[in-house]
Formats: structure tokens, sequence, C-alpha cells
């Protein structure tokens, strides 16, 4: 079993030469088991997940289940451009919460539509399943997934996942100070094996311009990892104006107050045995 990063950065891509050691697409995370393929969010780091796929499976019927955090297009742009949703031979299931606005299947839809997209989702012959889920725990054949809400505009999961004895925790797009949302990531994150947190800010930022923008700060994520007795905590959802060097500052500060602190990148490849 292994998680393998595609898409870290949030917000926006960013493909720029001073972002290329930790990578500029946008949130895909791929967990690999024995019996599946579960993947965590669809930004643009999905495009790539999709051509990796493609190249190991040939012409067998590549299967996966996708969770949607949330619909802001960082989590979903990567969607049009993920090439195994067009070969009618693949099965997706796509599970996301229902929003006072939009359900899963119309979030990912409309993205598609005219004037944004030149070809909408009925050109993707993959056969295609939206399930609509709130707070709730569910057995994918042997992988347990727990969903809580966080503390985001306009709505986002975050996820537990329990697996042959392992616990993983995507738990992206998060701002503290809600007791809700507080008490919900703590309760995921709880003695986790790897912990992905939402860690797009310095405190700094936060404090003076980034309040009320639904994220978090390398110091939170420390902060929870410490209380929940993660053994691994990943910071996640980089700033796009943080290059290399500002995510190496944070991983250095977090790794002070967290020893076993990883920065998220893409191409990082966490085994889990």
């Amino acid at each position: 079993m292994y998680l393998r990063f595609w898409g870290v950065r949030g917000s926006t891509p960013t493909p720029q030469r001073g972002n290329l050691r930790y990578g500029g697409n946008t949130s895909c995370v791929e967990l690999r088991t024995r019996d599946g393929i579960f993947v965590f969010d669809c930004g643009t780091g999905l495009r790539l997940l999709g051509h990796s796929l493609r190249k190991e499976f040939g012409k067998l019927p590549i299967k996966a289940r996708v969770f949607v955090s949330h619909y802001h297009w960082d989590h979903i742009q990567g969607i049009p451009f993920f090439t195994p949703l067009y070969g009618q031979q693949n099965h997706f299931d796509f599970h996301s919460f229902k929003s006072t606005e939009t359900n899963v299947r119309q979030a990912l839809e409309d993205q598609m539509i005219n004037p944004y997209f030149p070809v909408d989702m009925r050109a993707m012959l993959a056969r295609r399943h939206f399930h609509e889920i709130g707070e709730e725990k569910h057995n994918y054949d042997g992988v347990v997934i727990t969903s809580k809400r966080l503390n985001h505009p306009q709505g986002c999961m975050g996820f537990r996942i329990e697996c042959n004895g392992k616990v993983i925790v995507y738990a992206t797009d998060n701002e503290p100070g809600n007791p809700v949302g507080d008490q919900n990531v703590r309760a995921l994150a709880q003695g986790a094996d790897v912990f992905i947190y939402d860690s797009q800010y310095t405190p700094h930022e936060y404090k003076t311009t980034k309040k009320n923008w639904g994220h978090s700060t390398w110091e939170e994520a420390v902060s929870i990892a410490r209380e929940a007795e993660v053994k691994k905590l990943v910071l996640f959802h980089h700033d796009p104006d943080h290059d290399d060097k500002a995510v190496d500052a944070i991983l250095r500060a977090s790794r002070r107050r967290f020893r076993s602190a990883l920065a998220a990148k893409e191409g990082l490849t966490l085994k889990l045995k």
C-alpha cells in the first residue's frame, strides 16, 4: 500500500522555475491498495496520474474511486484532462457532498459546459457513477473511509482512511477557529500514521491578511499533529506565492516542533506496510 502525490499546490497552478522541486500542480493524491485505486481530489495533478495509469494498464480496464473534498477550481480542474475518463473500458466512482447550490455530478460537469470548455462530459466514454456523502463511515472492499466536515467557504470534507491496520488522513482546506471544524479535524487525525494537512500560510500571513480565506498554517498543522499523536505530518496545499525556498523555510520551522514533518512534493511516494 502506498500514497503518491501528483499535485500539492493550493489555489492555482504555478508552473514556474522557482517551484520545480515541490511542484506547481494543484491537489491530487493517489492511494494504492492491494485491491484498488483511491484518488483524493482532482486538481491539475490528476492529468499526470491519468498518463501514469494509462501507461501502467495499457488496454486493460482502469477502475478507481475518487473522493472530491470540495468543488473549488483547484480541486476539480484536472478532470477534463484526465485521459482515462475518455476510455469506454474504464469505470470511476466519484464521491463528494451535496451543497445548497450543487451536487457532485453537476459540479464536475458544469466546468465543461459552453463557454468554458470545447467539449462536454458526453465525450467521456468511461462509466461514471456519482455518490453523495455526508459525515459518515463506509467500507469500500476493506478500505474504511470516514468523512467529516471541515471549515472552508462553501464547505469541504476531510477523510480518514483505514486499511490493513494503517490510518491516513487527508484534510486539506481547513481554517482553524471554528469549534466544529477544529473538533472534526482532530477526530480524523487521532493516531494517524500519515496526516496530510492544509499548511498554506505562515502564521504572519494568516494573522495579517488571510483570515477568513479558508486555510490553515504550518503552526496549526504541527499543533494538531502533536495533540492527535500522529506519526507523520505532511504539509500540503502550498501557497502559490511560496516558492521552493519559502516551503523549505516552513518545513524547517515545522521540524523544530515536530520532527516527523514532510513537505508534500510532486512524485513523493510514502509506502505503508
